[in-house]
């Protein structure tokens, strides 16, 4: 149910107190069984509330809730440049190989130590994928990468009580960089371990998350690891191949699913192991923020929305609720 409110006169409400208001809504117990349901104004005309009458005491319980929203969105921005980050690095080391042309022309590769540099050949060689660095391999991703495709266990199993192991069916479970859990399962059939790229492997093929904890897959998702165990290389391969996995296959049409064997099939460029770890060592530091915001994200959402009600209805007063924030 995707609902639009357009609210044109407040009545002397604080407008902020009134969009957290509306938030606490369920809509969808409005909606009919109409082929597309929808809200009208009749319904929430009917809909009884509990609001303080004070403006200003409207406006100091929107302010303090917008404080949470604001600290979500800073953190939600800070994630999306270190992904950023990560995968520039990727790009750069494993696609475009900068640090390989910049020895070839006699220079250091930009923002990078001795040692790391030592690690990459002074010279690009033909191979069946095209120009590549001098001893990496023109390979597949079933020589590199462990593939497993989910397996949907069956309906009766599934419960949101918190009952056996995390289930994750497909994209709709996917959020930013986790996915969120919403059902369990009792009867787990294919397993994802924690720190594993999920991969979306039905229409949009491509998208991807990272299980942040041991889960069960459906048959709408897959789990790659890279055989070293590194979860910030696997990521940052797999965010490379996205879009390509999401555009087409070998026969040029667009993909409304992929299999394992497919899935293996995809071309890539393998650079030696001593690569592999310096990479993860540079960017799993990166991932470890990524970990701790997302977890930061869940908490403040989790706490703003059960605060919300609350502080709208009067059952928890704001003096008490601030400091808590604080502390």
């Amino acid at each position: 149910l995707n609902t639009t409110l357009y609210v044109k006169d407040f009545k002397g409400n604080c407008p902020e107190f009134v969009y957290y208001l509306l938030k606490t809504f369920d809509f969808h117990k409005y909606s009919d069984k109409a082929a597309v349901p929808g809200v009208n104004r009749n319904h929430l005309h009917m809909e009884k509330v509990c609001v303080p009458s004070d403006y200003v005491w409207q406006e100091r319980i929107a302010s303090y809730i917008s404080k949470f929203d604001k600290k979500i969105t800073l953190s939600a921005q800070t994630n999306q440049t270190l992904e950023e980050m990560a995968q520039a690095i990727f790009k750069s080391w494993f696609v475009d190989f900068d640090p390989v042309k910049a020895k070839m022309n006699g220079e250091q590769p930009e923002g990078m130590d001795a040692i790391t540099a030592s690690l990459f050949p002074e010279k690009l060689v033909e191979s069946e994928l095209g120009l590549i660095p001098e001893g990496w391999e023109a390979s597949s991703m079933g020589e590199h990468f462990n593939v497993t495709m989910g397996q949907s266990p069956k309906g009766e199993t599934y419960n949101e009580d918190g009952e056996g192991i995390a289930f994750f069916q497909g994209r709709r479970d996917f959020g930013f960089r986790y996915p969120d859990v919403r059902v369990f399962t009792t009867d787990p059939k294919r397993y994802a371990k924690a720190g594993d790229t999920l991969i979306s492997v039905r229409a949009p093929v491509g998208d991807k998350n990272m299980a942040a904890i041991d889960c069960c897959i459906g048959r709408g998702v897959g789990a790659i690891k890279h055989k070293s165990d590194s979860r910030s290389f696997t990521y940052a391969f797999v965010s490379h191949i996205e879009k390509k996995l999401g555009d087409s296959g070998s026969s040029g049409t667009v993909f409304s699913s992929i299999n394992q064997k497919e899935l293996k099939k995809v071309s890539f460029v393998a650079p030696p192991q001593e690569l592999v770890e310096a990479f993860h060592n540079l960017v799993d530091p990166i991932d470890q923020k990524v970990e701790v915001l997302s977890k930061e994200i869940d908490s403040l959402s989790q706490l703003r929305d059960t605060l919300l009600p609350k502080l709208l209805s009067g059952e928890i007063e704001l003096d008490i609720a601030e400091v808590n924030l604080n502390d």
